[in-house]
């Protein structure tokens, strides 16, 4: 299966875009506001990028330092109505005071909401956090109960995420999505699991691929072939025509010939341009994603909003990345050289999507 060519309607799409990317890099308002608020997790997933476990060392951040640095840099700075936090993990169902964290968060003008595995989402603690003023759920939810259990590495983990999405759905108003990571074990049952998800009454859909980070880092049964990546972009842009199910490719990277029309939006990372994350430890950076060395301050011993109107210069300013196979790319000026999630220690790419569509 040959890529997707990028056609000159397109091209000329991409570079308007471009000027929209360029101002929001230049003005960089925050959008929204990642809580790592623990690393402790009760399943430990094979393709886990930041290597989460039960009996982890760091502790969980203390709610009153991250309400803190809302009082005294968030608030004043911004209109918290326009800044959404998510909290996130390792698992956030773990802290026993995320009730508490929410009613804190809505307090304070903010809307919120999670990402979660779904084990320990009962009936009753999703309504407990719906009462805390949750507004917004992610569940990761990746293929049919083999699969999914495998990738999981427990063999109730499909029957729980299932049912926390039924309950999930049965909440009026409160938005969600479910996130299927792809692996090959998958991708020749994408139409059958798209069936399930829409006989379950899901209506949007969020699908990743796994890159070669964390657990990943060396299992290849994760990682998807060319022609099976060229597949899943044929896939995605087939069903969101079809309309029967809301569904978007993930922001992982840039698309070629397939920019708008596997997603709502041209490609922009948008770490450290209208994303910013506090680590568990206090660490300042761009989506929780992105590996430490990119950390740009921590809450310990920097100001936070000096940290994001100051900072961030690897994330805005990617210049930096023209070198190896980006150096000579013609595509640069509207992938930048990529997520900066996909970058190394040494600042080398892992992963080109677009690579993979030529």
């Amino acid at each position: 299966m040959k890529g997707k060519r990028l056609g000159l309607r397109k091209w000329l799409g991409l570079k308007l875009f471009k000027g929209l990317y360029d101002t929001a890099v230049e003005q960089h308002e925050l959008r929204t506001l990642f809580w790592e608020c623990t690393l402790r997790c009760n399943l430990r997933c094979r393709h886990c990028g930041s290597d989460c476990r039960v009996d982890v060392e760091e502790q969980d951040m203390p709610l009153a330092d991250f309400l803190r640095v809302l009082d005294e840099e968030v608030t004043p700075n911004t209109d918290p109505s326009r800044v959404l936090i998510i909290f996130s993990g390792g698992e956030v169902l773990v802290r026993p005071d995320l009730e508490t964290a929410g009613h804190e968060v809505t307090r304070r003008g903010y809307k919120w909401g999670m990402v979660t595995n779904g084990m320990a989402l009962t009936r009753e603690r999703l309504y407990s956090l719906v009462n805390a003023g949750l507004r917004s759920v992610s569940v990761s939810f990746d293929g049919f109960e083999d699969a999914h259990n495998h990738i999981r590495q427990n063999r109730l983990s499909f029957e729980r995420a299932r049912d926390a999405i039924r309950h999930i759905r049965s909440v009026e108003g409160l938005a969600y999505d479910v996130i299927t990571c792809v692996t090959p074990a998958m991708i020749d049952r994408l139409e059958e699991w798209k069936e399930f998800l829409i006989s379950e009454g899901i209506e949007r859909w969020r699908i990743f691929s796994i890159f070669p980070a964390g657990r990943a880092a060396n299992d290849p049964t994760l990682h998807l072939t060319t022609e099976q990546y060229r597949r899943l972009m044929e896939f995605v842009r087939t069903t969101r025509r079809e309309g029967r199910i809301k569904l978007n490719y993930a922001c992982e990277g840039f698309l070629g010939g397939y920019e708008a029309e596997v997603r709502d939006h041209f490609y922009m990372c948008t770490a450290g341009v209208s994303v910013a994350s506090i680590r568990v430890n206090g660490d300042i950076s761009g989506c929780t994603s992105v590996r430490a060395n990119y950390t740009q301050g921590n809450i310990y011993r920097d100001r936070f909003w000096d940290v994001w109107q100051n900072r961030f210069k690897p994330f805005r300013d990617r210049e930096w990345t023209k070198k190896d196979e980006c150096e000579a790319c013609k595509v640069w000026e509207f992938c930048r050289g990529g997520g900066m999630h996909l970058r190394d220690e040494e600042g080398k790419l892992m992963y080109c999507h677009y690579n993979m569509l030529k």
